[in-house]
């Protein structure tokens, strides 16, 4: 109550609401009165000051009706039963009469005439939705009418009004007198409608509390999130490239091409029928972090059934492109203690399995099989380690591999054939290069205990950020692949990435992923990694440089190279993350920007020899 004197004083408006007794209503009424009266002493405004009082109604009647009818069950008086069957859906209305009456007595009294050019504060009725089927569902509304009120009235409630609703004259004044009897009746009848009001309130205060609490640690999560701000960590110089660069995000936004990559429209790419076909085919990388994180902790609870059967080492075996992203993985994170090493093979030598051999048990090792098809040197290696450890597990040897493949693949088949101990099921709509952030990626990075939840929602985040409603210049990925686009468009086409450790093998990830990508239709973007950083003029104008690293791994020498090259003119692109668990939000990043290139370059970014291939 003193807030509401102190707001009001201070000329701010106000509407009060959890209103359910008189008396409460009285206290509203008397403060917003000392408020006005405050300013008008003080010599200040008054009549721009507006207030309303909230008064609740039909919940008044849903809990008063629940004893009044528990009172009628219990009872055998058939009497007293029927007074107390007419007080039903009658003392929500009287309890709003009764204290508007009280109204027309302060705001049409000598206190409020000393206030010339003050507003009165109108009594709002809230809950006029009619609970009980068995009333009338204009009820709320059709006795609630009078001068300076308002009825916040629920969209059924005001269609029904419209269709069969009564306006019999100003009612909050008439029957004021029954109104009062009905309320004596009550409290004759024992029941206190104080009670029922100090229960509303106590729950309706609550009912705000929670979502209150909720909303300030929504906040807490936001405020950490944009520390750690995909928009804000994601600096960017263009030198001479700026309005370049602007002209084709203006482009852009006027094309919807956000909107348009998420509806997976083949024609942003401007290709022909066949290769639509394709384009509409490879963009699952689009939603991956998103349904993979809905397997996370079934992937990490797999992980440790894994490792309480005692697996000392997991093998993951696949082609060069589905491999990459377990190696950087592999690279990245130290072996957590208790789980299996990670080793990854993407090797066609055929003496490569020999030599993996010897450098593991097999019995305790898990063998990781993944391909689109049947035809990868990772299916050919399943077959030498599973003939090796069916001579000493015999029909048991599946136990000891893992496939991840797609719907209707000559891998699950196989899979099923020999009891492979799981096979996961990929989205058939990623191509190998997008399939970081899939069953591809994420399965060893389980097995080898990262936290696959964490490393998923930074990238789920990621692709929010990146999502069709966010305009294209707060859009990180949008402005990164349109930035790599003009660049190469105009000339600077090679990359140069300098990466920090312990992240410094993402840069063999983004190495293939644009090669793949774009490199095709006579344009290029050519990554250059694994390059140390030289003074800017060992480099001439066909260069931009993209810095990554951990807050951890921040380098002074390093910024300092960067300023020089900025300094020169050279375009330099800089993305800070907080830890290598953020991986999730460079894969995400690094595909929406290589699709938008792509888009600028006018090639289809997704057509690999391996998803021509595709089966079905």
């Amino acid at each position: 109550m003193p807030a509401i004197e102190e707001v009001i004083a201070a000329g701010i408006n106000v509407n009060v609401t959890l209103i359910f007794a008189k008396a409460a209503y009285l206290q509203v009424a008397d403060r917003y009165l000392r408020g006005l009266e405050r300013r008008a002493a003080a010599s200040q405004k008054i009549d721009h000051i507006a207030s309303v009082a909230s008064f609740f109604v039909s919940r008044i009647d849903s809990s008063v009706d629940n004893e009044l009818e528990f009172k009628i069950r219990r009872s055998s008086d058939s009497a007293a039963n029927e007074k107390l069957s007419a007080l039903l859906g009658k003392i929500a209305i009287a309890n709003a009469k009764d204290s508007y009456e009280e109204y027309q007595r302060l705001f049409q009294g000598e206190r409020f005439r000393a206030l010339p050019g003050a507003r009165p504060q109108r009594m709002l009725w809230a809950s006029t939705g009619v609970k009980n089927p068995n009333y009338r569902d204009v009820l709320y509304m059709e006795e609630l009418i009078g001068p300076e009120t308002v009825n916040t009235v629920p969209p059924a409630t005001y269609t029904a009004f419209r269709d069969h609703g009564e306006v019999k004259g100003q009612t909050l004044m008439t029957g004021v007198d029954d109104a009062r009897q009905a309320l004596a009746n009550l409290a004759s009848a024992g029941i206190s409608l104080q009670k029922h009001t100090d229960a509303l309130l106590t729950a309706a205060v609550k009912a705000f509390i929670d979502p209150f609490k909720s909303l300030f640690k929504v906040i807490a999560e936001k405020r950490d999130e944009a520390r750690q701000s995909i928009v804000k960590r994601q600096r960017v110089f263009l030198g001479d490239s700026a309005n370049a660069v602007e002209a084709v995000l203006e482009k852009m936004e006027q094309e919807s091409w956000t909107r348009r990559i998420w509806r997976r429209d083949a024609e942003l790419w401007n290709q022909d029928a066949d290769s639509a076909e394709i384009i509409r085919n490879a963009l699952g990388w689009l939603n991956a972090p998103e349904v993979l994180l809905a397997y996370a902790e079934e992937l990490q609870s797999f992980a440790g059934r894994v490792v309480s059967d005692g697996f000392e080492h997991v093998v993951f075996l696949g082609s060069e492109e589905c491999s990459l992203c377990p190696e950087v993985l592999r690279r990245t994170f130290p072996k957590r203690e208790g789980y299996p090493s990670l080793l990854v093979s993407d090797s066609t030598d055929p003496t490569a399995a020999e030599q993996l051999e010897e450098s593991i048990d097999l019995e305790k090792t898990l063998f990781v099989v993944a391909a689109k098809s049947a035809s990868t040197n990772g299916q050919q290696y399943q077959q030498h380690f599973f003939d090796r450890l069916r001579q000493s597990k015999g029909d048991a040897a599946g136990r000891n591999f893992v496939a991840i493949t797609e719907p209707g693949s000559a891998l699950e088949g196989i899979a099923r054939a020999h009891n492979y101990r799981r096979t996961f099921i990929n989205m058939s709509d990623i191509g190998e290069c997008y399939s970081a952030l899939s069953y591809f990626g994420m399965v060893p990075a389980a097995l080898a205990g990262i936290d696959v939840k964490r490393l998923l929602d930074r990238a789920f985040i990621a692709s929010q950020a990146c999502e069709r409603t966010v305009p294209v210049r707060d859009n990180p990925g949008a402005c990164l692949g349109a930035i790599l686009g003009v660049l190469a468009r105009d000339g600077r086409d090679k990359v140069t990435f300098a990466i920090p450790p312990p992240i410094d093998s993402l840069g063999l990830w983004i190495e293939r992923l644009l090669a793949e990508s774009i490199g095709k239709d006579g344009a290029s973007i050519l990554p250059v990694t694994g390059e140390v950083l030289g003074s800017p003029d060992q480099y001439g104008a066909d260069r931009v440089f993209v810095c990554i690293c951990t807050e951890a791994s921040s380098d002074p020498a390093l910024e300092a190279k960067l300023e020089a090259l900025e300094a020169a003119g050279h375009p330099v692109i800089r993305h800070l993350i907080q830890d290598e668990l953020s991986l999730g939000r460079e894969f995400f990043l690094w595909e929406f920007a290589t699709a938008v290139a792509g888009a600028v370059l006018g090639v289809n970014p997704f057509n690999q020899t391996h998803l021509k291939e595709r089966p079905g």
